[in-house]
C-alpha cells in the first residue's frame, strides 16, 4: 500500500488586526490625566500618542505631531486658556480626527460651545477611566457619546423653547441654539435603530456592527436619552415618528 504524504488542512489566513486607535489626552488634573493615560495604555486596541496638561502643551503637540490622531480627549477648563482653542487647531491640523470633551462643566453654554466648535462627544467627569476608554471606541466606531443628563437637559430646553430660544454667542448668524439641540442619531445609532426595529437582539446587533455588546448598550443608552424613552418599542416608535427610520 502506498502511503500518501500527510498534508496540513487548509485554513484561510487570519484577518489582520485593525490598527490601534491613536488617542491624545489634554487634561490639567494630574490624577485624572494619569488615570486616563494608564487605562488607554492598558487597552490592546489603543495607542496613546501624547498627553498634555495645558493649552500651550496641547497646541505644541498638535503642531509637532507627524502622525494623525483618531481621537482627542479634551478638557475645557485649562489653566492657560480654553480647550476650544485646542479643538480649533485639531480641526485644522487633522480634519479626520474626532474630539470628545471630558469636563466638569455640564451647563448649556459649555455644551453648545463645544458642539459648535466641532466636538463629537461630550462626557462629564463621572465615568471611570475604563468607561471612558469604551466611549473612545464608540466614538471611533461612528457614535457620538454624550452624557445622558446633558442630552436630557438639551432636549428639555428644545421642548420648552422650540422657537424663542436666543442664539448663543459664537454661533453662525441666524442659527438659534435650539436648532443645535435637535440631536439627531449618528450613522451607527440609526443603524442600531433599524436592526432593533427588525427584531435583532443586542448580541446580533453587536455581531452585525462588529462591536462589543457593551458598545451596543452604550448606543442604546444614548438613543434612549435623545428620544426620551425607556424601552426598545418606544425607541422604535419615536424614531419612526421623527423620520429617523423607516419601519414600513
Amino acid at each position: 500500500m502506498v502511503s500518501l504524504p500527510r498534508t496540513t488542512p487548509w485554513a484561510p489566513d487570519a484577518a489582520p488586526a485593525p490598527p490601534a486607535i491613536r488617542v491624545a489626552v489634554v487634561e490639567d488634573d494630574f490624577v485624572c490625566r494619569n488615570a486616563l493615560a494608564h487605562a488607554l495604555q492598558g487597552a490592546a486596541d489603543m495607542h496613546l500618542q501624547w498627553v498634555a496638561a495645558s493649552r500651550a502643551e496641547a497646541l505644541a503637540a498638535l503642531q509637532a505631531d507627524d502622525a494623525p490622531l483618531d481621537v482627542l480627549l479634551l478638557d475645557l477648563g485649562l489653566p492657560d486658556g480654553s480647550g476650544l482653542d485646542v479643538l480649533a487647531v485639531l480641526r485644522a491640523r487633522w480634519p479626520g480626527a474626532a474630539a470628545m470633551v471630558s469636563t466638569i462643566f455640564g451647563d448649556e453654554a459649555h455644551v453648545l460651545g463645544a458642539i459648535e466648535a466641532g466636538a463629537m462627544g461630550y462626557l462629564l467627569k463621572d465615568l471611570p477611566p475604563s468607561a471612558v476608554v469604551d466611549e473612545v471606541r464608540s466614538l471611533h466606531a461612528g457614535g457620538s457619546p454624550i452624557n445622558p443628563m446633558v442630552a436630557r437637559k438639551l432636549l428639555l430646553r428644545r421642548a420648552q423653547s422650540p422657537v424663542t430660544a436666543k442664539p448663543s454667542a459664537g454661533l453662525e448668524p441666524g442659527l438659534a441654539a435650539a436648532e443645535i439641540t435637535e440631536v439627531a442619531p449618528s450613522a451607527r445609532e440609526a443603524e442600531l435603530l433599524r436592526m432593533v426595529a427588525r427584531g435583532y437582539t443586542l448580541d446580533e446587533v453587536a455581531r452585525a456592527m462588529g462591536v462589543s455588546r457593551h458598545t451596543v448598550r452604550t448606543f442604546v443608552r444614548r438613543v434612549y436619552a435623545k428620544l426620551q424613552v425607556t424601552t426598545q418599542a418606544e425607541a422604535v416608535s419615536a424614531a419612526a415618528r421623527k423620520g429617523w427610520i423607516d419601519v414600513a
